[in-house]
Order: C-alpha cells, then sequence, then structure tokens
C-alpha cells in the first residue's frame, strides 16, 4: 500500500481508503455484522488507515463498526465522517434513496458532533465533512465558525465537504475550494464520471487534495455489472439510463486491455493519476473485491497510452456518460449518492 497526505494537513492516509457505507447500509448487500467488521479488520491489515463513514450509514451503524472493530487501533486510523442530515426527522425509517432534512444550524452541528464522537468511541474525529451540502450551506459563515470552535476545543482535527448528492455540484466544490474553509474535497470520481470533478481537481491546484469515491460507476467497472441483468428499485444502480449502460460498457472495453491490472483495479489506478486524489473509496461488499482493490495501492499507474485512451473514449461518450441522476436544488427529495 502506498500512502498519499491531504494537502495542508496531516492526515496522511492509504491511497485505497474504506467507504463503510457498503458495510453499515443494506444498499449494497452486507448486513452481517460479523462480515461487516472482518472486512474492516482485514483492510487495516492490508494496508489500508482511511475510513470515511456517517451518522446516516445505517442509522449511526457505520460509526460503531468502526469504533467496535479499531477501538485499540485508534492511533493509527483516520476517521472520517459527516454531519448536516437530520436523521431523528424520521427515526427508524429510511426513505428508499431519498434524501433526509439538513440542518447546518450551530446547535445541530455541536449536536451531531458529539454523537458520532460518542458512536465512534473518540475523543476526536480526524476529518469532519459536510455532507452533501448546497451552495448555501457552503457560504454559511455561521457553519465554519462552529467548526473552527470545534477544532479548537480538539473534538476535530480538520474539516471537508463531501459533496453530492449528484454527479455534479459544480458550484459548490468551487465555493468550497476558493472559500478557503475547507480542507478537503470528497467527490465522485471515475472514467465514466468526469463533470465536474476534473474541473475541481484542477482548480484543487496545490492545496486541497480530494476523496475520490464510487470509482467503479455503480459496479460498471469493477466487473460486477451484468448487463442482462435487471436492477429493481431498491437497488442503487436502477437509477440509470439504459444508454448510460451502454456508453459505460464502451468504457469498461477500454479499460479491460490492461496486462498489470484487473479492470477494478484499473478504475481505482485512472482515480490515483490525478495528485489531487489521496485517497479512492471503492465500494467493499467481499473479501474478494477487498484484497483486489487494496491490491491496487501497490501496483504501476496508469501509463500515459492508457490514460490517452481512456480520455478519448470519455470525449467521445460524454453527452451520455454525462446525466445527473437529479436536480436537487429544485426538488425537495432527490435520489441520494453517498
Amino acid at each position: 500500500m502506498r500512502y498519499r497526505t491531504f494537502r495542508g494537513t496531516d492526515l496522511t492516509v492509504s491511497e485505497v481508503g474504506f467507504g463503510v457505507w457498503s458495510v453499515a447500509t443494506t444498499w449494497w448487500g452486507v448486513q452481517d455484522l460479523a462480515l461487516a467488521k472482518n472486512l474492516l479488520a482485514e483492510a487495516y491489515d492490508l494496508g489500508v488507515t482511511f475510513f470515511d463513514t456517517a451518522p446516516v450509514y445505517g442509522e449511526g451503524r457505520g460509526e460503531t463498526l468502526v469504533a467496535e472493530t479499531f477501538r485499540q487501533r485508534r492511533p493509527r486510523i483516520i476517521i472520517a465522517t459527516k454531519f448536516g442530515y437530520d436523521t431523528g426527522a424520521y427515526p427508524g425509517v429510511r426513505r428508499g434513496h431519498t434524501e433526509l432534512p439538513q440542518n447546518w444550524s450551530p446547535d445541530f452541528i455541536r449536536q451531531s458532533c458529539e454523537e458520532s464522537l460518542q458512536r465512534l468511541g473518540t475523543d476526536y474525529i480526524d476529518l469532519f465533512q459536510l455532507h452533501n451540502p448546497r451552495l448555501d450551506a457552503i457560504e454559511d459563515d455561521r457553519i465554519w465558525t462552529e467548526l473552527d470552535r470545534l477544532h479548537r476545543e480538539g473534538k476535530i482535527r480538520h474539516t471537508g465537504v463531501a459533496l453530492g448528492p449528484d454527479v455534479g455540484w459544480r458550484d459548490e466544490g468551487l465555493a468550497a475550494i476558493k472559500g478557503g474553509q475547507a480542507e478537503m474535497l470528497q467527490i465522485i470520481y471515475n472514467a465514466m464520471e468526469r463533470d465536474p470533478a476534473d474541473e475541481l481537481l484542477d482548480v484543487c491546484a496545490d492545496h486541497v487534495s480530494c476523496a475520490a469515491r464510487v470509482p467503479h460507476a455503480s459496479g460498471l467497472l469493477d466487473g460486477s455489472y451484468d448487463p442482462e441483468r435487471h436492477f429493481d428499485r431498491s437497488d442503487h444502480r436502477s437509477h440509470r439510463s439504459p444508454s448510460w449502460m451502454a456508453a459505460g460498457l464502451r468504457v469498461r472495453e477500454q479499460m479491460a486491455t490492461s496486462d498489470e491490472r484487473t479492470l477494478g483495479q484499473t478504475a481505482i489506478a485512472f482515480c490515483l493519476a490525478r495528485e489531487a486524489v489521496a485517497t479512492v473509496l471503492p465500494n467493499i461488499t467481499s473479501t474478494a473485491n477487498l484484497r483486489e482493490f487494496a491490491a491496487a495501492g501497490d501496483l504501476p499507474p496508469l501509463r500515459p497510452e492508457e490514460q490517452q485512451a481512456l480520455d478519448q473514449v470519455w470525449v467521445e461518450n460524454r453527452d451520455v456518460l454525462y446525466q445527473p441522476l437529479s436536480d436537487s436544488r429544485n426538488k425537495p427529495t432527490p435520489v441520494a449518492r453517498v
């Protein structure tokens, strides 16, 4: 495993991280607590040190899983969690993939921090991220003032912005970078979903790093997607259009030409080719894909000709591939991509 440091911080993380949502929610099939803990523990043994979670992942389950797995290893891992969603608005009920109400008041931020600290079993959070904020939240000085207080109190070490819930969010990303308060961004980025991530990564320049999530584009770029299979509405991938899936298969064909890496490892290498990407968060649901994805952190980077070929296939299919799932600025309950 190789390691990178989030620019401007003292957070050094594994190039391949662990997005805890894949073992804390039912969206991708891991419902066995023992399996979830085993995957987290083995990830650490394979060199993974960055674990990203949130209160909405299994209504706190993601945070408690991290606490129970790493209670004796806390100083040796980096924990990232999030705030902003009011998980108490619909207690015990998650309405599919629709979005919960958000609360950005200073009191709620502090309450969220304290509750996360309790669930995580720690007295500090390494990285505290706004979860899917809109532009008005990014520009709300009250939020950053409260985060500064929490930092001075030692409850959080660094702050970031996890962008979403949809592909897009260019304005929010640019505001977070240029405003100077956010010390990192978490973005959707893969060989099929490059708008607006390419622009955001360019603007990050030398002072902000990113965590790239969904590197395998809902399973198309790790070989787990079967184009002959229909996903029902409870599956996250069912929200994609047939034309998007078809264009994605063309990208996959290009990526599958590597003789040095598996398809899934090449997808991770694509993300890591950008210097502004500090870590990649693949969806981990089994021992097999954990070992495959973690090994990507010790394999050769993309060759220039591989990068050029992927750039070309992106240009040829860009109009189809850039299909935001929803416009959450205008809809109260958009499809959520964690």
